[in-house]
């Protein structure tokens, strides 16, 4: 014999599953938009580095690239070469863009998480020496050079120039730009005290627009700005389409990780491969590398 369970009972209880049935409904699109924003879109390629390559370089790339490849889709941030290997540990990147060779301190960080890189030379960039159009030195040498950003000439008129204080712009410490010029051009030397450190290729070269006497470095790409001009050194002017005797000319690359995704894979075959690329690498202002 079964015992009747009371119509009210069933009747709270049914309104209790009711619910628990509505709360889940709520939750459930909510987990699942938390997952899917914490894991990027397979077509999504982010980018995170130099950016010597980052500003004009992969933005131009990306652009001609998506024209073919409808599901691309590119995510660029130009922070400095350091940031790079950062992003590509904790995965926040997908491509890392360096204007400089992976550090022992980097490369060992990778190693202890067995997480193992692949390098892709992206192309090859000039460090032009930048001054203002009206500023009458139109050649150094490099041991002016050196003596300018160290800070052992401080007055232009000891380099044939006026009677005028040399104000130094550089990029900050972040760039790999920094590090690398500080290596080729001034013997690994510290910069003069005083120099006025900014973010991003384009901010020291617009300030030699505003001043007669200041003079920066950057890429050959970025000295096509109206009021600026190139310094010759040692009588060479910078090369347009090839490598010769020009002292300041530095490799910029690619790092994936191993695991990237197909989508990063296939950009970056295209964008280190193709002649069409490599067109582009040319028509920015740097020097495409050899296949």
């Amino acid at each position: 014999m079964f015992r009747q369970i009371p119509r009210i009972l069933l009747l709270d209880q049914s309104r209790k599953t009711v619910l628990m049935l509505a709360k889940l409904m709520l939750i459930f699109p909510l987990m699942t938009f938390a997952l899917s924003a914490a894991e990027p879109a397979q077509d999504l390629i982010r980018f995170k580095g130099a950016d010597t390559l980052g500003a004009k370089l992969v933005p131009e790339l990306g652009g001609v690239y998506k024209t073919k490849h409808g599901g691309a889709k590119f995510e660029v941030a130009g922070e400095g070469s350091d940031t790079a290997f950062k992003a590509l540990l904790d995965g926040t990147a997908d491509i890392g863009m360096s204007s400089r060779e992976i550090k022992q301190e980097e490369a060992e960080l990778f190693e202890e998480r067995k997480i193992q890189l692949h390098k892709h030379l992206a192309a090859y960039d000039c460090l032009v020496i930048l001054v203002h159009a009206n500023n009458p030195v139109n050649n150094l040498t490099a041991k002016q050079i050196e003596g300018l950003f160290t800070g052992d000439i401080t007055n232009w008129r000891d380099v044939g120039g006026m009677d005028a204080p040399v104000l130094l712009r550089t990029r900050n410490t972040a760039s790999g730009s920094y590090k690398e010029f500080s290596r080729i051009a001034m013997n690994g030397r510290p910069y003069a005290k005083g120099s006025i450190k900014l973010q991003g290729s384009e901010t020291p070269v617009q300030g030699l627009v505003r001043d007669v006497n200041a003079i920066t470095y950057a890429g050959l790409s970025y000295a096509k700005a109206q009021g600026i001009k190139t310094i010759s050194i040692n009588g060479i002017a910078p090369p347009l389409d090839r490598a010769n005797d020009y002292p300041y000319i530095r490799p910029c690359y690619y790092f994936i990780r191993s695991d990237a995704s197909p989508a990063t894979k296939a950009f970056m075959e295209w964008a280190t491969q193709s002649a069409e690329a490599k067109a582009i690498v040319r028509k920015i202002g740097f020097l495409a590398a050899k296949s």
